[in-house]
């Protein structure tokens, strides 16, 4: 054989040996990937309230998808998830104070019934309401008086122990930002 024919059967073989371990190398990386602040994080779960009753789930359908240490999920599940790495499962269970809180007996305020839509003047239904800065949130009809309704303004899971079956599905490890410098002249 000539040599560049050596060089090409050489570069075949080498790269027919180096693709497994490029495949394994990789797989090895996906396995020590763990859960940590700055993490973003693929989840499957399903939600359920102490009694086993399932509240919500995202089996099946789009993972839910988070950065760690952002606050963006409650903090009883955020704290239970680190050091959990891609694959792995856990049942954790929260409670209120690690999830929406106490029910806050102040949250209830009394309106007037004419101020209610007729048909949500039923104990149970949910109306949307606004806030200042105009974002709506959820609010519960609590009791219907002569004259006025109780609502309930408290986030619909206070008051709640929260139960969660998790899977990890992916983690992108955190990027780390090289230190800000400041100017001499940013004092």
């Amino acid at each position: 054989m000539t040599r560049s024919l050596w060089l090409i059967v050489a570069g075949v073989v080498l790269v027919f040996f180096a693709l497994p371990f490029h495949g394994l190398a990789q797989q090895k990386a996906k396995e020590t990937r763990v859960i940590a602040s700055g993490s973003q994080v693929s989840l499957e779960y399903t939600l359920s309230d102490d009694k086993g009753k399932m509240i919500e789930s995202n089996k099946g359908k789009e993972p839910l998808v988070y950065t760690h240490g952002n606050g963006q999920i409650i903090p009883g599940l955020e704290k239970q998830l680190v050091g959990m790495k891609v694959g792995g499962t856990k049942h954790v269970t929260v409670k209120p104070e690690d999830a929406y809180g106490p029910v806050n007996p102040k949250a209830f305020q009394e309106i007037p019934k004419t101020k209610v839509p007729p048909d949500a003047l039923k104990v149970g239904a949910t109306l949307v309401a606004r806030s200042p800065q105009g974002q709506p949130f959820p609010v519960r009809v609590h009791e219907i008086k002569k004259e006025t309704v109780v609502m309930d303004f408290n986030h619909p899971m206070a008051g709640k122990t929260l139960a969660f079956d998790v899977k990890v599905l992916d983690i992108k490890v955190a990027e780390s930002k090289p230190p800000e410098t400041k100017s001499p002249a940013a004092k």
